[in-house]
């Protein structure tokens, strides 16, 4: 009698210990802190995935698009791509010795990259200049040589360990519950898609050029996306249509507030200004991340 009772007490033991881990709740978001933003995301999560809510959207449409510069990974001093174009400028220079001498190629030549901000003509000639002349399998392989050997000039850290940590679990957080994500940048498409698989999971075909934002994803996708997520003016249109359509929607902007993990910036900014669509944000009760208030960790570790 008493090994009967002592088994089935040890039954009953293991069961409850097993049934106590079955139903375990793993964190999908620990970098961030257990403030309103996160909780305002986890919630709309909740509401257009769970079955029977008034706010359910079937798989389908559950589409989240992404800025990428200053939204998954910083753009300051200035955008990666940038910095990739001036490293080719210098390798490539033995090869053009007009450059010495010729705009835009001699201030990056002199490391002057001030002088090119806001100039719309001078990246696109740089770009072309040191984008082309190569297949694209080429191009990819060192770009991403690139993103893995060069390191951030203030992170100290290779350009593909510079990713936003608390993004990278968001994506997979919305993926796990049935979304399909895409990017949306104002970079050069080939240049993104040589490395975003591997940093955060989205295959090559899942970026899309942000020419004309909404024009772009409706083009690409055929679906209003339900929600977008950016970090300046320049993503303010593709945030103002999501916001728009029918049903419930998330629209998020990321607001560079950690001058000490990160950078500190806004309204004053030549790089990724926050102006019209911080206002847009307060007027319209969009979420607005406070990077240093509700991000445990900005980098992964």
């Amino acid at each position: 009698m008493k090994v009967t009772r002592l088994a089935i007490y040890l039954t009953a033991l293991i069961l409850s210990v097993r049934t106590s881990q079955s139903f375990s709740v793993v964190d999908p978001l620990p970098s961030w802190r257990n403030t309103a933003a996160r909780k305002a995301i986890v919630t709309f999560v909740e509401k257009v995935t769970t079955e029977g809510s008034p706010d359910f959207v079937p798989i389908p449409a559950r589409i989240a698009t992404f800025d990428n510069d200053g939204t998954l990974w910083p753009e300051q001093p200035f955008y990666f791509e940038l910095a990739f174009a001036l490293d080719r400028v210098n390798a490539l220079g033995s090869r053009h010795p007009e450059w010495k001498t010729q705009e835009p190629f001699a201030s990056l030549l002199r490391r002057d990259v001030a002088t090119l901000a806001g100039g719309a003509r001078a990246l696109t000639e740089i770009v072309t200049m040191t984008h082309s002349g190569m297949t694209t399998d080429e191009f990819q392989e060192i770009v991403r040589h690139w993103i893995h050997v060069v390191r951030h000039p203030r992170l100290d850290r290779p350009y593909i360990e510079c990713l936003y940590q608390p993004m990278r679990e968001l994506m997979s957080y919305l993926r796990s519950r049935g979304f399909k994500t895409y990017i949306v940048s104002g970079g050069g498409i080939e240049f993104t898609r040589a490395w975003i698989e591997e940093a955060y999971g989205i295959p090559p075909e899942q970026v899309i050029g942000s020419d004309g934002e909404p024009v772009a994803i409706q083009n690409s996708i055929g679906r209003r996306p339900i929600a977008a997520f950016g970090n300046s003016d320049g993503d303010l249109q593709m945030l103002q249509w999501v916001a728009s359509g029918d049903g419930l929607r998330l629209a998020v902007l990321i607001h560079h507030t950690d001058r000490e993990r990160e950078w500190s910036y806004d309204r004053a900014s030549r790089i990724g200004t926050l102006d019209k669509a911080l206002d847009a944000a307060k007027a319209k009760d969009w979420t607005v991340v406070d990077m240093k208030k509700d991000w445990k960790t900005v980098f992964p570790e």
